[in-house]
């Protein structure tokens, strides 16, 4: 294959229709790039104001027939003869990298639509695409064009080289790491070497079109793999222009889909999933992923990273990688949780406060005050024995050693995630890829709305820029929008309070009995009762503020016009995550930190509204009312998350597909397949991440009261790891192909939230548990030194009499005339000189709550930076790789513009050849040196 004798000027195909025959052939290379577009201005954008335009074959009024596109030296493949699950274009020889699809629909924008479209494929053929156009006839439904979109070497070079693509040089001649003798004990999930690995490992370099006898060309066709021409295509139909309209350039094919001119654009997959593709010359990747990694039964099987990036993309390979590596290390927390779980449960026999409880001699004979004002009635302690069981499954010891261990956990999960990531960008050639190089490729929705100009300070050239007047008051709508939002998510639960509040007096009355004071099962109390309906409310609540904030939170961020795709990312990210923080989370904080809290006592008790009385915590504590609280929502969430996922995707492709899924697949083509699927869309991995990204702190802000949390994160997303392949594999079509090299702002979500999650758990076991208040009475206030904890729960609840009540508390009726009745709180009893005030032991259990926080937090802190600072981000062992194949890249371009220096010194001009070879000769020795 000879490349050495093409010309620099040789880079762009240039279509133009014959006038003998009406059929596109190809006629010429031209160079249409002028100065400076690489890093901004994009190719078909000077080409649509240069030359005559070409009409595309759809606008000539051809069949698709008649508008086959041929390639010198070849005859045109009877359409009939080739299979239509074929991935080429009719020749069988050019690969379809894109498609694009319409719908002739008349009606009053009919002619506008059709203008757009001849100008938009004008100015594709004039960048150097090729077009092949399928006539609605040759539809399954007789009314869908498709324009399939072949990328020519040319035009691959051409902007391989503007978007820093690396390729391969040489292959990697380091040896691979010694083998773990334990890997023989990891075989049952190992994959076979060719799935997790698809290609060698080379050594690469940004791709150059006056080098290109570097690289390991071997074939031209396969050389850019499918997900990096799609890649390209992408670029190129995103900047492309298609006319003018009210004074404005008017660009991009995303808004030609807003605008209905084009009714979907996609790569296309390379076969069908259940089956290999009868081509040989298809590589059959879909069958593989849906084979080895798509199904559930492989659960327990690793992830192709390789494959999957390859086929997907650099930036749907990280994402799972990271949900991969978030499995692995949720493992170690869920078997922790369970021993703790288990720890509680083994002990629930010898806990001496619900024996207490229990004991007709001692909870049956404390009265406690009534539920609710007037309609509730007196009740026995023991009426609440099974809760405070069952609470002490969840409020013991190894709560406080759970959530400590869950704050060090955090910090091994995010410190060996960048060692992960390290690795990861090394072996996919992302190192040195950086985010900023896309801030020189703006949006394209930013170049069209903005159109004033200003000089770019780092590739000094005008550019489109908003006004920082502009700016400011995009930024006022768009915060004062969010802030109404998150105000709307606050009143929300201050409804869901109320109804707590409203039915609890309800569930009390209707739960009492006066001759027994048993409520109707031991089990259910109306504290149980409230919290459970109240929990399943707020998860109704929390569904339909998402779906609708959602919409709202895009259209926010629309409207900022953020000047890259990074920016926009980010922008809506954190208007997303502030968002689903407030509306997940904040049941949750109320139930932990507000609710018991400001009660008062009998006779001066605390009104919301100056109607509602506050809810008290169960005598056994609030731990398991959060408990109950976090695990419906927590729960709840991923069920829908997991049906949102699967199940409706499926629904709607098999009722898109319920004919033409029966159909031979001489007449169900490959493009009209991918057509029929659901778009993954550009989000398509941000809602993932953020759905990640909240369980993540369900797991760690409020894990000492759950510690069975990290066990149902785990089996979730061992199910969500099959779901996202399954659909991503079979249910959607293939997005298009995009380069990250670590998870972005999430990064540093996690790390906030691992900080956060140290303090909640430290508040939580404080002030939400029963722990601390015990450990005092332990110490400092148990009077029996065989049994410490016997008379705990006398002394945690105070006296009030009876006839201090004022009428608007007292119950209606007291049939058993009792004179006083007990309350939890800590405080003098109605015969004392400071009657109803705290008592000093409140103090003590309040110091203790506060320095058991402090010290918690530091010693947890403590130990996190140490982690940090013990474990490197980059392994020693990828740091040398990186050196090495620098150096090696560094050394083979140097010896290959010796040769051309060598080759010019022959062809005259000694005098400042022989300097420029000298510097050169010099350069690789300071190279080697170093």
């Amino acid at each position: 294959m000879n490349r050495l004798g093409r010309k620099a000027s040789e880079t762009l195909i240039e279509m133009a229709p014959s006038a003998d025959d009406d059929i596109a052939v190809l006629t010429k290379f031209k160079l249409l790039q002028s100065e400076g577009e690489e890093s901004n201005g994009p190719l078909c954008e000077t080409l649509s104001t240069a030359g005559s335009e070409v009409p595309s074959s759809s606008e000539q009024g051809l069949s698709s027939t008649e508008t086959t596109l041929l390639i010198p030296d070849r005859q045109v493949i009877d359409k009939r003869h080739q299979s239509k699950d074929s991935i080429f274009f009719r020749d069988g020889v050019r690969r379809i990298d894109f498609v694009l699809s319409y719908v002739d629909d008349l009606n009053k924008e009919w002619e506008k639509k059709l203008e757009r479209r001849k100008e938009f494929e004008s100015n594709l053929q004039k960048a150097g695409l090729e077009l092949e156009t399928e006539d609605k006839k040759e539809s399954e439904d007789g009314k869908i064009y498709f324009v399939k979109i072949h990328a020519p070497w040319e035009v691959l070079i051409t902007y391989a080289e503007v978007l820093n693509i690396k390729v391969p040089i040489k292959e990697n001649d380091i040896p691979s790491m010694v083998e773990n003798p334990l890997d023989c004990m990891l075989t049952p999930f190992r994959l076979p070497e060719k799935v997790m690995h698809p290609e060698p490992d080379y050594f690469t370099a940004p791709f150059s079109k006056e080098k290109q006898e570097l690289y390991l060309i071997n074939d031209e066709s396969t050389f850019f793999s499918p997900s990096m021409r799609n890649r390209i295509v992408n670029y190129i139909l995103t900047r492309c222009p298609y006319g003018t309209e009210e004074g404005k350039k008017k660009f991009g094919i995303k808004r030609l889909l807003n605008n209905g001119t084009y009714s979907a654009a996609y790569p296309l997959h390379d076969c069908q999933y259940w089956k290999k593709a009868s081509d040989p010359n298809c590589d059959n990747e879909r069958y593989t992923l849906y084979m080895e990694w798509a199904r559930f039964l492989r659960f327990y099987k690793e992830q192709p990273l390789d494959l999957i990036r390859k086929y997907y993309g650099e930036k749907i390979g990280i994402y799972f990688a990271w949900l991969g590596f978030y499995t692995e290390m949720l493992f170690l927390a869920a078997v922790v949780g369970v021993i703790c779980f288990l720890y509680g449960l083994f002990t629930m026999d010898e806990n001496m406060s619900s024996k207490e409880i229990c004991d007709p001699a001692i909870g049956g004979e404390i009265i406690m005050c009534p539920l609710c004002d007037r309609e509730c009635e007196y009740w026995r302690l023991n009426t609440t024995c099974e809760s405070s069981e069952y609470s002490h499954l969840f409020d013991n010891v190894a709560t406080l050693f759970f959530a400590i261990f869950m704050g060090i956990w955090v910090t091994l999960f995010l410190e060996f995630w960048k060692r992960r990531q390290a690795r990861l960008k090394y072996e996919w050639d992302l190192v040195d890829f950086e985010e900023e190089q896309q801030q020189l490729q703006l949006r394209p929705e930013y170049e069209a709305k903005c159109t004033q100009k200003k000089k770019n300070p780092v590739t000094q050239e005008m550019e489109p820029y908003l006004p920082l007047t502009s700016q400011a008051v995009r930024f006022c709508i768009s915060g004062t929008t969010v802030l109404f939002w998150v105000s709307l998510i606050i009143a929300s639960m201050i409804a869901v309070i109320v109804y707590r509040l409203a039915v609890y007096a309800a569930f009390a009355s209707l739960m009492e009995n006066a001759q027994t004071l048993q409520p109707i099962s031991g089990l259910l109390t109306p504290q149980l009762a409230t919290s459970v309906t109240a929990s399943c409310l707020n998860f109704v609540i929390i569904m339909i503020l998402n779906f609708i904030y959602e919409r709202i939170a895009i259209w926010i961020t629309d409207m900022e016009i953020p000047r890259t795709h990074m920016e926009y990312e980010n922008r809506l990210t954190m208007k997303m995550f502030l968002f689903q923080f407030v509306n997940y989370y904040s049941s949750c904080f109320y139930v932990a930190f507000f609710k018991g809290k400001f009660v008062g006592y009998p006779g001066a008790y605390t009104y919301m509204f100056n109607r509602w009385r506050n809810e008290e915590c169960d005598p056994a504590g609030c731990l398991i009312e959060l408990t109950t609280q976090l695990t419906i929502v927590m729960a709840g969430k991923q069920i829908w998350g997991n049906i949102q996922e699967a199940i409706v995707p499926w629904i709607c492709n098999w009722w898109g597909r319920r004919k033409a899924r029966n159909n031979p697949e001489n007449l169900y083509s490959r493009w009209e397949q991918d057509h029929d699927l659901q778009t993954f869309g550009a989000l398509g991995l941000f809602y993932e991440y953020l759905e990640m990204v909240i369980q993540f702190g369900f797991i760690t802000l409020f894990v000492a009261s759950f510690p069975l949390a990290p066990l149902l994160a785990l089996m979730n997303n061992i199910l969500e790891i099959r779901v996202d392949s399954w659909k991503l594999t079979t249910q959607y079509r293939r997005p298009v192909a995009a380069k990250a090299h670590s998870i972005g702002v999430w990064q540093e979500i996690l790390n906030g939230m691992a900080i956060l999650s140290v303090v909640t758990n430290a508040f939580i076991v404080a002030f939400t548990s029963d722990m601390i208040p015990r450990l005092v009475y332990y110490y400092a206030y148990s009077e029996s030194d065989n049994s410490p904890m016997s008379g705990y729960i006398n002394n945690s609840l105070s006296v009030f009499l009876i006839s201090d009540f004022p009428e608007r508390n007292k119950p209606k009726t007291n049939t058993e005339n009792f004179v006083i009745c007990r309350y939890r709180d800590y405080r003098y009893p109605p015969d004392h000189e400071k009657k109803y005030l705290h008592t000093m032991q409140f103090w003590h259990i309040l110091a203790a709550k506060l320095a058991f926080i402090i010290i918690m937090e530091h010693v947890v802190f403590i130990v996190k930076f140490f982690v940090a600072w013990m474990i490197p981000d980059v392994p020693a062992d990828v740091k040398a790789k990186i050196k090495r194949e620098k150096y090696l890249t560094q050394k083979i371009l140097h010896e290959y513009e010796l040769e051309k220096l060598k080759e010019r010194l022959g062809q005259g001009d000694k005098r400042a050849t022989e300097k420029e070879f000298i510097a050169t000769e010099g350069r690789m020795e300071l190279s080697r040196a170093m």
